[in-house]
């Protein structure tokens, strides 16, 4: 079994009245790329700055690489690498008027045995921009500086906080092909996103957040083998969905996702769908594309989140 890289354990914070974690535990296994789920404010953000020792918890603990990141020295911040989430001109610490290729040969200057910067900026399709200053960067170009900034020490852990926001679809699937290659290389990479796509392709492990505390963690199958059975149809619009309900188990809730789109939970088994597809028959109406396949990890989030709302 793969040991440890990243171990939170019961973390609180606030600000002020407003509570960003609530007893959030976790772990990241080394090696291993480990997506962090939530909704906007639930904790994300905050959780990778304790993480990374920028912020303190107000109870519990967090350790990485066997290390209080409150206590971490030198050699230490040299293993681990930042990507910070970008929210404006000065989000990844870059002066506005600094040169790309200087500012990451600058970071390059503080690690032992750097990557070479011209190489990862090839690799990152950003030798066009070495000479740019990062006010005049597009978003994407300034996430894939920022990434650079984050790799070129050759950190053995990284936190990526929203990596692939504002990235076009070539350049999100060039860095999704990068983290791979860092994983196979025994980086361990804890991420934070917003896209399932992302996380189904990239995780080994997944950890999803909800109001400051974890609402469920495991890899994709695992998440989507315990989250509860689901049967998906489609059918007319605003089918009277309660009068459904009734005529299935107890334990089934049926919800309209969208006009037209169904979804039953709860008790699903072959006597739901026919009860479904015999009350449909009742009314006139045929249901498709009936579907009781494993479920995906976007169904897997909104139910895991909507639990704890």
């Amino acid at each position: 079994m793969s040991s440890v890289a990243v171990e939170v354990r019961d973390l609180h914070k606030a600000y002020g009245d407003a509570v960003a974690l609530a007893g959030l535990s976790w772990q990241a296994p080394e090696g291993a790329i480990t997506a962090v789920l939530g909704r906007n404010g639930a904790g994300k953000t905050t959780c990778a700055g304790i993480c990374t020792g920028r912020l303190r918890p107000d109870r519990g603990s967090a350790t990485v690489l066997g290390v209080d990141p409150r206590k971490a020295d030198g050699a230490w911040r040299s293993r681990v690498g930042v990507m910070p989430q970008m929210a404006g001109s000065g989000a990844a610490g870059v002066y506005p008027s600094a040169r790309v290729g200087e500012v990451l040969s600058l970071y390059a200057s503080f690690a032992a045995n750097p990557l070479p910067p011209g190489a990862l900026l090839d690799r990152l399709d950003l030798a066009q921009v070495t000479g740019t200053p990062w006010r005049r960067l597009s978003g994407g170009e300034q996430q894939r500086v920022s990434l650079a900034l984050a790799l070129v020490g050759r950190p053995k852990l990284v936190f990526l906080d929203e990596p692939s926001a504002g990235l076009d679809v070539h350049a999100r699937l060039s860095m999704w092909e990068l983290l791979e290659e860092l994983r196979a290389s025994g980086v361990t990479v804890v991420l934070t996103t917003h896209t399932m796509e992302e996380a189904e392709r990239l995780a080994d492990h997944v950890v999803v957040i909800d109001n400051g505390q974890a609402v469920g963690a495991g890899t994709v199958a695992e998440l989507a083998g315990n989250a509860a059975p689901s049967l998906t149809f489609q059918a007319t619009p605003h089918l009277p969905i309660d009068e459904l309900a009734t005529t299935l188990a107890a334990a089934a809730t049926v919800r309209e996702t969208a006009p037209g789109q169904y979804v039953v939970t709860g008790a699903v088994d072959a006597s739901t769908v026919a009860a479904v597809t015999a009350w449909c028959a009742e009314r006139g109406v045929l249901p498709t594309r009936l579907d009781t396949d494993r479920r995906s990890l976007h169904e897997v989030f909104l139910e895991l989140t909507s639990r704890s709302t």
